[in-house]
């Protein structure tokens, strides 16, 4: 076989690094416009990349798999990555590029032709586990394969960046951020910008703000799945994810104690006010299995059928119990550790029930609120 020129294998070199995508964008860097230049001497490439920003988090995995490519096409036997940066016109072509429109940026999933899933995780009092069962989910829906993001709405009690071990702020492109993606879900979270132990102190329009820029300013690109892990109770946030989501549908958490379900059906409640869908109702903490198989109800019986036959009377819909899921102590350990139980130990029993909540979910069609039906108005 003839040997290729240097030309031919700078052309070479180009159409492997097509198969490289941007560690954050999970898009072609030489779509994204980031292949600056690509030089072959010797069978020496030399390659050529801006980085979106000057520190950019991911550079080495970037500067790992460029290489790679490179290297792997027949007659280039070495490669050399050279970073640079994106001027301000490559950055706002970027933004361009991935937004389809140069205008002021938008909410993605309340347009009418979204096809993402919008489920808002709530509950009526916080210690219930609605964080635990929404990292879970979220990991769960990525691993059958599904594009999910995550918002961490809980302003005050933020803590989806330690359950999926989250270390890192987004990436700014100007004035649109990339979330992070671990465990294959994109995260974005207040807790990403606060200093560790301080609290954030905010009144509510300053919440409905920090919430439409969460899912507005950040590049989500084409979610199947979107979750929101709201704060417990009936507050601002749950009324700024109505108006601002109009078309989400409400998955309530609760353990079967009756004081928490009590609470639960309230939050519940609010749906028939902000006219949102109730999907179902998880019951976590349900039981403790023991030594010799029996179950240990520590937290009672009965509440999480109790909130779905309230909330199915209150809404006129069928709300199912979605699943029960175990007190289980590698459940509470796996979000410490920041990778969740459905990852750490798929075959116990939490991380069954999750997954099998997490795949009745996804199976559900997506509702038609804010849906363009092609209907034409027509007179009398």
């Amino acid at each position: 076989m003839p040997e290729l020129t240097d030309d031919a294998l700078v052309a070479a070199v180009r159409t492997a690094l097509d198969a490289v995508l941007d560690p954050e964008i999970r898009r072609p860097i030489t779509e994204l416009g980031m292949v600056r230049s690509v030089e072959v001497t010797a069978g020496t490439a030399v390659v050529g990349i801006d980085l979106t920003t000057p520190g950019c988090p991911l550079k080495e995995t970037l500067t790992r798999d460029v290489t790679g490519a490179a290297v792997g096409v027949p007659g280039v036997s070495d490669a050399r990555v050279v970073m640079g940066v994106m001027s301000p016109e490559q950055r706002g072509a970027l933004r361009t590029l991935l937004r389809g429109t140069d205008a002021e940026p938008t909410i993605p999933f309340a347009q009418p032709g979204s096809l993402t899933k919008v489920f808002a995780i709530a509950s009526g009092k916080g210690g219930v586990g609605k964080s635990s069962v929404t990292a879970n989910l979220a990991v769960a829906m990525a691993a059958d394969g599904l594009r999910v993001g995550i918002v961490d709405a809980d302003i005050y009690g933020f803590s989806i960046p330690r359950m999926l071990g989250v270390t890192r702020q987004p990436t700014r492109v100007d004035d649109m951020l990339l979330p992070p993606i671990e465990h294959g879900v994109k995260v974005v979270s207040i807790g990403m910008f606060v200093p560790p132990g301080q609290p954030v102190v905010w009144r509510g329009p300053m919440l409905h703000r920090a919430l439409q820029q969460f899912l507005a300013d950040v590049f989500w690109g084409d979610l199947d799945v979107l979750l929101l892990d709201l704060p417990p109770g009936t507050g601002d946030i749950a009324i700024s994810v109505a108006q601002l989501l109009p078309g989400s549908q409400i998955v309530v958490v609760t353990t079967p104690q009756l004081a928490a379900a009590e609470v639960a059906e309230r939050a519940g409640s609010v749906a028939v006010q902000t006219r949102q869908h109730v999907v179902g109702v998880v019951e976590n903490m349900a039981w403790l299995e023991q030594p010799d198989g029996s179950r240990l109800h520590l937290f009672g019986e009965g509440g999480g059928e109790r909130v779905a036959t309230s909330l199915t009377k209150l809404t006129g819909t069928d709300v199912p119990v979605l699943g029960q899921i175990p007190l289980d102590v590698r459940l509470r350990e796996a979000g410490d550790a920041g990778t969740p139980v459905v990852l750490t130990d798929p075959d116990s029993p939490a991380a069954q029930a999750l997954v099998e909540v997490a795949r009745s979910l996804t199976a559900r069609k997506r509702g038609l609120a804010g849906m363009a039906l092609g209907l034409t108005p027509t007179g009398r």
